[in-house]
């Protein structure tokens, strides 16, 4: 048995070998070890190989899901090497013969089909990267919905589509994935090297031949040899990790980068869209917005928040269907009820095309297109958009196979096949026949029970079975004297003797016991064979049944968007092909719904307008405190701008945007040590890479350009940085900065305006408005903000103090260390106090106390009322 264990663990060094052994997969040597630590289960011993003990821990077959979730997010890679022949037909070669194992299944991030190791809301994406000559291209693939994408893709854009796409294993060439691995796994996903040979683009296009059954790929588009060799490499590998049982994959669909917003990953990720900072879901733009119902409505809103279209027509069509159910809110209620019934279609078929499915899922079907019928019934006969109509024609059609399912299939299917009893009564005669037999053969036993009963005058004697001996007759040691002796010995035959029970059978049971027996294995054949024809049945329909998933997921997303605008009152963006950015009372999704759930004070909504000419950029230069909002305020446009194009309504009154084609956020610090990268590097990369790639159509927010170094390095970097943007990328953007003498800039470059948001100072401290308003800040308030974080008085104090001298050097055009030296009491024991505060109540809040509002008449309400107008006044 360790012989054969050594021998398949030589083929897959890399990977975890689960070795099944009856009832457990079992692990050993330093699988065993490894295992055991990320599990956290016991690690034993069995054996010895070259004199030492062989360490082996294993798991239980029926829980073995739970512990391939947790291997593989640890980022082990599991081989499933299962027993292919019963333990009775290996004992047929002779008693020593081991059991016929090998590999079935290679367990990896990008190939997880179950549905207790996914996430039903999100996609769980394999991809591939290839070079052919000068040319590269992505593919990817979700093989528990059988989406397959490639695009076009230098090895500059690679980032930022991995970025885009998320997926949770890449593949890669061995001639590149030394140089791209450090790329892939700072994203969060894994790499994995296949031989060139896998990337070979002429075998590529005969796998995928072969793999959709046509003759050319002509049909689906026209792919380069790059995208043909990234595509061919990821059939190449599923056909590795799936041992040839290759999932249902539609055919590919051929992205455009024009066709999207380009987005970068730094971007993405101070922008928090479907993850925020801290890693969660929670906090993000997409845990903010959504409100699908269905597994398939929640991943496409993923995608589409995650891929802004470029597309006018398409972003006006999302528009005008998200419209109409806003304006009827009784539709998009009734259909939103309907769609939570609909089970995850794509899901489903992805586990009966690789033989993972279970009749539960043949009921997912069926209860999907019982569903889909009443969706489209509510649609029907409605003046609707073409999308939503376009939609509901694709969610009919499937009369007959909905027909077949219904009389075949019980209403509760239980989990697995070989559970049983899930064939409705009256669908298979021969089936009928076959459970009739077992079913009143038990019957028969009872019969048969009383009369052996009656026959030996031994009224407690039973007719019992066990899968060791099979039907038996057992009786007590006190009446077994009995039947041991003539003329009850004649027919009733010693099976066994137990401590107190004795056994016996009749030929007559004997006989009984064959016919049932076959019956129970008859009828659970029969079943297997009918599973097996409606599975056949639904993958023939696999095409439609794909269209059908789409489509619910269209209407879901349409409904969930509609629900969202009417409940936070969001508004219909204007979308052309100008220059224009005028937003109107704009919010922040996330920070709104947080303000929201905490009870606190309402979103302060702000305007924003960065429409310039034709051909000139628009700058607003934002200025004011920390805390004041600034940050916000740069991100809620960036989000509006997001939303609008990916089809959604906006967060705002008003909202015209002209087409955004990249979307550049520098927003928050932080360093990257593994690299050697200081905050103030991160943050220098991140701004060359916008001013570097950015065009006039993009939409650039940057926070705090040249914070993390010297003073006057900082200024000129912000400085220059302003005037790239307006002079060359000529884009519209959002540059929030404390480096006050930029606002110059605004009378020198025609295309700059000042803004600042709002704070009011009262008795030394500082109130914040979150008010964007025209102009510049006078101050940074930066030592009160210090103050309200929990700094020491006498810090707070003497930091008062520090400033007010620097100031005053400033303004006699003193540098500020020569001032520190010359003149600044450094050691001063006794800073100048600040001004008291009030210490006991004023007038008014004295009037207010005595006040009982119960108690009061109009007429004495009014006359208090003009009592402490004047005493405000005084």
């Amino acid at each position: 048995m360790m012989a054969q264990y050594l021998d398949i663990k030589a083929q897959y060094p890399d990977a975890l070998l689960f070795y099944r052994m009856g009832d457990f997969y079992e692990m050993f040597f330093d699988d065993a070890a490894n295992a055991a630590a990320a599990l956290d289960i016991a690690l034993t011993k069995r054996g010895k190989h070259n004199g030492d003990d062989i360490p082996m821990c294993g798991v239980p077959v029926h829980a073995a899901e739970g512990y391939l979730l947790t291997l593989i997010r640890k980022g082990f890679r599991v081989a499933v090497c299962e027993q292919l022949e019963d333990p009775a037909e290996a004992k047929k070669r002779g008693s020593k013969s081991v059991v016929k194992r090998d590999v079935v299944r290679l367990v990896t991030p990008g190939t997880l089909t179950e549905e207790s190791l996914l996430e039903a809301r999100r996609h769980n994406f394999l991809a591939a990267f290839a070079e052919v000559r000068d040319e590269g291209a992505l593919a990817w693939v979700d093989i528990s919905t059988g989406a397959f994408r490639v695009m076009p893709c230098t090895r500059s854009r690679l980032s930022p589509e991995l970025a885009r796409i998320a997926p949770r294993e890449v593949v890669l060439s061995e001639a590149t994935e030394v140089e791209l691995e450090g790329l892939v796994t700072d994203l969060g996903a894994v790499t994995t090297p296949l031989s060139r040979a896998s990337f070979d683009s002429t075998g590529g296009e005969k796998r995928l031949t072969a793999l959709f059954q046509v003759g050319s790929l002509d049909a689906y588009g026209s792919f380069t040899r790059a995208e043909t060799a990234a595509m061919g490499a990821i059939v190449d590998y599923l056909d590795i990790t799936q041992k040839g049982n290759l999932p249902l994959l539609r055919p590919p669909v051929r992205e455009a980068a024009s066709q999207s917003v380009q987005i970068d990953a730094a971007t993405r990720r101070n922008l928090e869209l479907t993850h925020s900072l801290s890693g969660g879901r929670d906090g993000s733009l997409l845990h903010a917005i959504d409100r699908t119902v269905t597994s398939g409505g929640a991943r496409l809103l993923e995608r589409r928040l995650s891929s802004p279209s470029r597309v006018l027509d398409t972003i006006a069509a999302r528009h005008r269907a998200v419209a109409a159910l806003a304006d009827d809110s009784r539709l998009s209620d009734a259909l939103r009820d309907d769609l939570r019934k609909v089970p995850d279609v794509d899901r489903a078929l992805s586990r009966l095309a690789l033989d993972r499915a279970g009749p539960r899922d043949l009921a997912s079907i069926r209860n999907a297109l019982t569903q889909a019928i009443a969706v489209a019934g509510k649609l029907s006969g409605r003046d609707l958009p073409d999308l939503l109509t376009g939609a509901a024609g694709d969610l009919v059609g499937h009369d007959d196979l909905l027909d077949l399912l219904d009389q075949a299939l019980v209403a509760e299917p239980p989990l697995l096949v070989r559970d049983g009893g899930f064939i409705a009564e009256g669908h298979d005669p021969e089936l009928d026949e076959a459970r009739t037999l077992r079913d009143e053969g038990r019957g028969v036993i009872a019969a048969m029970q009383a009369d052996y009963a009656k026959d030996t005058g031994i009224s407690s004697l039973k007719v019992k079975h066990n899968n060791v001996l099979g039907y038996f007759i057992e009786c007590t040691a006190t009446h077994a004297e009995k039947m041991l002796n003539p003329p009850l010995s004649e027919r009733f035959i010693h099976r066994q003797t137990t401590a107190n029970a004795v056994r016996f059978t009749t030929v007559d049971l004997s006989e009984m016991e064959t016919k049932i027996l076959n019956a129970s294995s008859r009828a659970a054949e029969i079943e297997k064979r009918l599973y097996e024809g409606l599975r056949s049945r639904i993958l023939d329909e696999s095409a439609r049944l794909g269209t059908l998933a789409r489509a619910v997921a269209e209407i879901d997303l349409a409904a969930a968007l509609a629900d969202l605008a009417r409940a936070e009152d969001w508004c219909r963006p204007t979308v052309d092909d100008s220059r224009a950015f005028a937003i109107d009372g704009g919010r922040h999704p996330v920070v709104e719904r947080a303000l929201r759930a905490q009870g606190g004070a309402p979103f302060i909504a702000n305007d924003c307008d960065l429409s310039g000419g034709d051909d000139q950029s628009a700058v607003w230069l934002l200025t004011g405190p920390n805390m004041a909002g600034k940050s916000t305020f740069l991100r809620q446009n960036a989000l509006i701008a997001l939303l609008a194009q990916m089809g959604s309504f906006v967060p705002a009154r008003s909202a015209h945007i002209g087409l955004v084609s990249q979307l550049f956020s520098r927003v928050g610090a932080s360093d990257d040590l593994a690299r050697g990268r200081s905050t103030f590097m991160v943050e220098m990369v991140e701004t060359a890479a916008i001013l570097n790639q950015a065009d006039d159509r993009a939409l650039v927010i940057l926070d705090e350009i040249g914070r993390g170094t010297a003073t006057y390095d900082g200024l000129s970097i912000a400085w220059a940085t302003l005037e790239h943007l307006h002079d060359v990328n000529r884009c519209r953007a959002l540059f929030a900065t404390h480096y006050h003498e930029l606002t110059q800039l605004a009378d020198r470059l025609s295309g700059v305006e000042n803004a600042t948001v709002a704070v009011k100072e009262w008795d030394g401290d500082v109130i914040f408005l979150h008010e964007v308003r025209r102009g510049a800040a006078d101050r940074s308030y930066g030592v009160q903000v210090a103050r309200l974080a929990g700094l020491p008085a006498s810090v707070v104090d003497r930091a008062r103090d520090v400033l007010s001298q620097l100031e005053e050097g400033a303004r006699q055009g003193k540098s500020g260390s020569k001032m520190l030296l010359d003149d600044l009491p450094l050691f001063s024991a006794a800073p100048p106090p600040a001004a008291p505060k009030p210490t006991g109540p004023s007038p008014l809040e004295e009037k207010l106390a005595g006040i009982l509002p119960d108690e009061l008449s109009p007429r004495e309400a009014l006359d208090i009322l003009y009592d402490l107008k004047s005493l405000a006044k005084s």
